[in-house]
């Protein structure tokens, strides 16, 4: 595989250019109503024990903000790869190299691995045709210097979230655990949301503008919310809701109220 620059573009005007062909002008609103077709499309390989699909010909400047690397390779979601299919810029193979239909694309979803399902992908969609920059949170974008056999990529995250991912692993502490430990099961942490930034760099990508959390039953509660602000520091929390395919956001603020006479 080529040696590429995965993580930044300097040339701003390219990147904005790019972003608005490869996802902003693919949506008139948050539902795609067809499959999109373009010129320049990336493949990428599905890799069932992983739920994910490993990049192997990437075009265009999108992969500045998608997909995680580890060890010069490129590796995407269930969520990214859906979306990209959806907007005609990825090729989706299976196995034996035969592409597969969106509706094929879409019954990898329903198989509920890698912590990822409809609902949650409606909000990253969402996310990404409004341009923001989205990435599952608590796993890093990219990882760097660490010694990788042949076949094998390794995600690593915060000191709490040390696994070692292997394409043919026989460790319990795999990618597929880290994920599916993300199931959402009432509030807790989905994505780290960046604003559109042409200078993003997967290796130093800094604190997300917010981190969306997605409540799939009852609003959180004041101590909730509290543990997570707490938890989180300085940055934001926001909600979101999906309801019919309608993705609402919310956030809450301290209000103090005057004592009346």
């Amino acid at each position: 595989m080529d040696t590429e620059d995965w993580e930044s573009c300097s040339d701003n005007e390219v990147y904005l250019q790019d972003r608005n062909e490869d996802e902003e002008n693919c949506y008139s609103s948050s539902v795609l109503s067809k499959l999109q077709f373009r010129k320049d499309v990336s493949k990428a390989l599905w890799i069932d024990d992983l739920a994910m699909a490993e990049v192997v010909e990437r075009k265009g400047k999108m992969w500045v903000t998608m997909g995680i690397v580890r060890s010069g390779n490129a590796y995407c979601s269930i969520e990214e790869t859906l979306f990209l299919v959806e907007i005609g810029a990825l090729h989706l193979l299976d196995e034996r190299g035969i592409c597969l239909s969106l509706k094929e694309a879409y019954e990898k979803l329903s198989y509920a691995k890698g912590g990822c399902f409809w609902e949650l992908f409606e909000v990253y969609r969402h996310l990404k045709s409004l341009g923001y920059v989205v990435g599952r949170h608590g796993v890093p974008w990219s990882v760097k210097g660490q010694n990788i056999k042949a076949g094998t990529c390794s995600l690593r995250g915060s000191q709490d979230r040390n696994e070692l991912l292997e394409m043919k692993s026989k460790d319990k502490n795999s990618i597929i655990d880290l994920f599916n430990s993300m199931q959402i099961i009432d509030v807790s942490p989905a994505f780290d949301v960046y604003l559109p930034n042409s200078k993003f760099r997967k290796s130093s990508p800094g604190d997300p503008s917010f981190v969306l959390y997605l409540s799939r039953g009852s609003p959180p509660s004041r101590v909730d919310i509290e543990a997570l602000e707490r938890k989180h520091g300085s940055i934001p929390l926001k909600f979101c809701h999906v309801d019919n395919g309608r993705v609402s956001f919310f956030s809450f603020d301290r209000v103090e109220l005057a004592v009346l006479p």
